[in-house]
């Protein structure tokens, strides 16, 4: 199963550029957010695969204008394709902007979701926008990790676990992969094809 993985910044090869036929081979696309949605509307009408998207921290505009063809997994877990995934978008509060959480928000929407996680008998993908804290997390203030997504990978150990809001032009050190135990944590900034 091929997955496109999506965030941060609209991909030219998939948008200015766009040839037909590139997205073809993509059986699920995921947005980890801050993308326009004229972009992931165009995205999912280009290719044959559900787009399923979390908002990140500058998508106040999706609330009037949601990208269309797309399904929002703000707050749930899905099964798409036989794989478990969870979406929980945001990043930690630095301005008061929308799509903004505390850490005691964060846990408390993870608390909600974790009967439906026990039921489906665990989750797969992790899908948000912010990183873990200490997991790709940036040392400013504005892009800290949620420490409750570390919690997360401990507890159920998905086998990923998908971020962005790090952006990897911010500086030639940034990882795009990481591991946590049995998760392995990918940074979707921009464009990332993720074969499983």
């Amino acid at each position: 199963m091929k997955l496109l993985l999506l965030g941060d910044r609209e991909c030219p090869f998939l948008w200015d550029y766009y040839r037909p036929g590139a997205l073809s081979d993509y059986d699920i696309i995921l947005s980890s957010g801050d993308l326009k949605p004229e972009y992931l509307s165009f995205v999912v009408t280009m290719a044959r695969a559900p787009l399923l998207y979390v908002h990140g921290n500058h998508d106040s505009s999706y609330k009037k204008f949601p990208p269309e063809g797309c399904d929002c997994i703000e707050d749930k877990l899905v099964i798409c394709k036989g794989l478990r995934i969870l979406g929980l978008g945001g990043c930690p509060k630095y301005s008061g902007g929308p799509h903004q959480y505390s850490e005691r928000q964060m846990r408390r929407r993870i608390r909600k979701l974790r009967r439906k996680i026990r039921r489906a008998g665990g989750v797969d993908i992790v899908l948000t926008h912010a990183p873990a804290a200490g997991y790709g997390d940036g040392t400013d203030y504005a892009h800290r990790g949620f420490e409750c997504f570390a919690e997360l990978m401990d507890e159920y150990k998905p086998r990923y676990f998908i971020h962005s809001h790090v952006h990897l032009n911010y500086g030639h050190d940034i990882p795009r992969i990481l591991t946590k135990d049995d998760t392995t944590i990918i940074n979707a900034y921009e464009r990332f094809d993720l074969e499983i």
